[in-house]
């Protein structure tokens, strides 16, 4: 129960994300490139704090080229995507290519997965499908979609990493650390962060709370969860951001989403259903 308690409160603090992007880029008059240098600052400084104030042993945990690589490829595809894509494919997109980066990973290693939980995941991903993809038959944009093809391959490939954490606390604040410094140089070329209150509250509340925290958590999590379960309980976070919007935003309760949550939710309850 303290598991699942952990991983629920971790899909929560990723919806936060999407809300956050949301109202800061919408609201808070932040250029997408803008709110993730912003967001990824205010993730360095909160995390540098906590593991100084608790003083840890000297440890040989420490981040990697892989994971401040893979941390930034999400972040910049991320939020460079949603300049041409809608919110709903963008989500679509992101979360697809993240199944299958980490079902790839679970085969590879050998990982047993029982049908029940492909199952699960299809059910899952069909329930988002319905609820994200746009009325009509525009095809996404080209360039949108790989970038964000590209950050749902960075986040596998981050969630991936955090399987091996011993300390999880410090190896993200690495990993924040070394992608902050790698951002510098940008602003060379984009000038600092510009928005207004609300865009600049956003991006530090993303940043230094449901980012910093939020990844910090899910490293602590990564290791006792199986692979695949890991990949599948990620389908959630669509469902709570909308859930999010509504309830922060006033966005607008609609009967598909209650249907297509119905179906997000009750896969990932077969996926999750133990073994008989």
């Amino acid at each position: 129960m303290r598991l699942f308690l952990l991983t629920a409160l971790t899909m929560v603090a990723f919806a936060a994300n999407s809300v956050l992007n949301k109202l800061g880029v919408a609201r808070g008059d932040m250029a997408p490139l803008d709110f993730a240098m912003l967001r990824t600052w205010a993730g360095a400084v909160m995390l540098l704090a906590l593991v100084r104030l608790r003083a840890p042993a000297a440890t040989s945990e420490r981040g990697s080229l892989a994971g401040t690589a893979a941390l930034l490829v999400y972040m910049l595809g991320f939020s460079l995507a949603y300049a041409s894509l809608d919110a709903g494919v963008g989500a679509l997109i992101l979360f697809g290519v993240v199944q299958i980066t980490m079902f790839a990973a679970a085969l590879r290693a050998r990982e047993a997965i029982p049908v029940l939980r492909y199952f699960g995941c299809f059910v899952a991903f069909a329930g988002l499908a319905a609820l994200l993809w746009p009325a009509g038959n525009a095809a996404p944009d080209l360039l949108g979609g790989a970038l964000m093809a590209a950050a749902g391959i960075g986040w596998g490939v981050y969630t991936l990493l955090g399987k091996g954490a011993a300390q999880p606390l410090v190896r993200t604040e690495y990993n924040f650390r070394f992608a902050a410094i790698a951002l510098l140089p940008l602003v060379l070329f984009t000038g600092l962060p510009s928005g207004n209150v609300t865009g600049y509250a956003a991006a530090i509340t993303s940043g230094a709370i449901s980012s910093a925290l939020g990844y910090a958590l899910w490293y602590r999590v990564l290791p006792q969860l199986p692979t695949t379960i890991a990949a599948t309980a990620q389908l959630t976070v669509p469902v709570i951001a909308l859930a999010g919007g509504m309830l922060f935003l006033g966005e607008a309760l609609t009967l598909r989403f209650a249907v297509a949550s119905v179906l997000v939710l009750g896969g990932v309850a077969l996926a999750l259903r133990p073994k008989s």
